[in-house]
């Protein structure tokens, strides 16, 4: 039975082209009958977006939309009159947290006091207008939008949860990820790998309060289909955004060597980011240009005809310097539901869906041999091809479902909300 009342998913900004987790989300609790509305910090700037974005009926609230310093106080000072003990309490706890501004963020943390009271009205709103309606707050990402939603659970006693990504858990400073995950009701880890690093900073007694829901795939619209060489070249894709740790310089320097063993393929990258010059150089430099693609971004059902007439996934993600890295990229998770056949590094929660050898190939992250050994070995077998694709798609099939992912966090609501 869906929870009673509305569910507020407040998230960074939205939609983002890149985060189809959240959208599919979205779209799967709302098919369970779950009352969603959106409430993101700030809007993308992107261009273009999931046409699936069009099928959520979630109303969408955009914070911080007027800045300047008399709109912010004028929020402040309305936040205090409707509950000035509760504001004290949380304009204090902001004041005597300035490790809030260490580590991984983008909005201060008096900034994120003054979201939280923005946010703290549209909740007070919706409560006289919808008298009796109860109210859950949940937060995607552990950085701002988890501070935002702590905050606001401060200020109105709204029940709160949040979910963990990759990223967002391993740059917030332990004590602080720890006080967020004391004070929600229930926390979300999209993979394995985050999971066991949120439960390590908290007491053995809160760890039930960590639930691994991993994101899921559409198994209907990610399926197998027809593979074919094109002249003899195997088609190799890769889909990500052009950021550091998505490890794009090791994936070219991979096809290099892959092409100096005289291996025929040609290699489309899909996705923007930050290093679309540096790695369009590379192409140049690496004498590539011939067999490498940067095909830009694409939206999902782009990539879903893509991805089912490709006939290799490569991803080699790796931990920055200032420890960034990947959860289970989504990406990843829809190649193989697609029966592709996929090379990746044993980085973050890839090696909790790719069994090296079962259903996939796995390499050291940065070794460059033994990624290309991987890659080599794949494009001069259809055999081998076909058999981790049939295993990698019957992976997503037992463990990767969207709906129960769906199903999984409906029960979790339910369960909070009745708390």
């Amino acid at each position: 039975m869906p929870p009673q009342g509305e569910i507020v998913y407040l998230v960074r900004s939205w939609p983002r082209l890149s985060q189809t987790f959240v959208l599919d989300e979205v779209l799967g609790l709302e098919r369970l009958g779950l009352r969603l509305r959106i409430v993101a910090l700030t809007e993308p700037d992107e261009g273009r977006h999931q046409p699936e974005v069009s099928l959520a009926s979630a109303p969408v609230h955009y914070l911080g939309r007027q800045g300047g310093r008399g709109r912010a106080l004028r929020t402040h000072a309305r936040a205090a009159a409707g509950a000035p003990v509760r504001y004290v309490r949380a304009a204090w706890h902001v004041h005597r947290h300035p490790e809030w501004d260490a580590g991984y963020h983008v909005a201060r943390r008096w900034e994120c006091l003054t979201l939280a009271a923005e946010l703290s009205g549209l909740l007070r709103t919706r409560s006289r207008e919808s008298p009796g309606n109860p109210v859950q707050l949940h937060a995607h990402f552990a950085h701002d939008p988890a501070a935002v939603g702590f905050l606001t659970h401060l200020l109105t006693g709204v029940p709160w949860s949040f979910t963990g990504h990759a990223r967002d858990v391993w740059q917030v400073p332990a004590a602080v990820l720890a006080e967020r995950v004391r004070a929600a009701r229930f926390v979300v880890a999209c993979s394995r790998d985050v999971a066991e690093h949120l439960r390590s900073v908290v007491p053995a007694r809160l760890h039930g309060r960590i639930q691994l829901v991993h994101h899921g795939v559409d198994l209907e619209a990610f399926r197998p289909g027809g593979r074919h060489e094109v002249n003899g070249a195997v088609r190799i894709v890769s889909v990500g955004r052009l950021v550091e740790k998505k490890g794009f310089i090791d994936l070219l320097a991979t096809l290099r060597l892959v092409s100096d063993r005289g291996v025929a393929f040609q290699c489309a990258i899909y996705g923007g980011g930050p290093m679309q010059g540096q790695l369009t150089e590379l192409v140049d430099r690496l004498g590539l240009a011939d067999t490498v693609h940067l095909a830009g971004p694409r939206t999902r059902a782009e990539l879903r005809e893509i991805l089912r007439t490709a006939d290799l996934f490569a991803l080699t993600p790796h931990i920055t310097a200032d420890g960034d890295r990947d959860g289970i990229p989504n990406a990843l998770v829809e190649a193989m539901a697609s029966g592709l056949p996929v090379v990746a590094t044993s980085v973050g929660g890839i090696p909790e869906i790719i069994e090296d050898g079962e259903n996939g190939l796995l390499a050291p992250a940065h070794d460059i041999q033994v990624i290309a050994d991987r890659v080599t070995a794949i494009i001069g077998d259809a055999g081998l091809r076909a058999r981790l694709g049939a295993r990698a798609r019957r992976t997503t099939v037992t463990s990767f479902d969207a709906r129960q992912g769906a199903d999984t966090l409906a029960r979790l609501f339910a369960t909070a909300g009745g708390q």
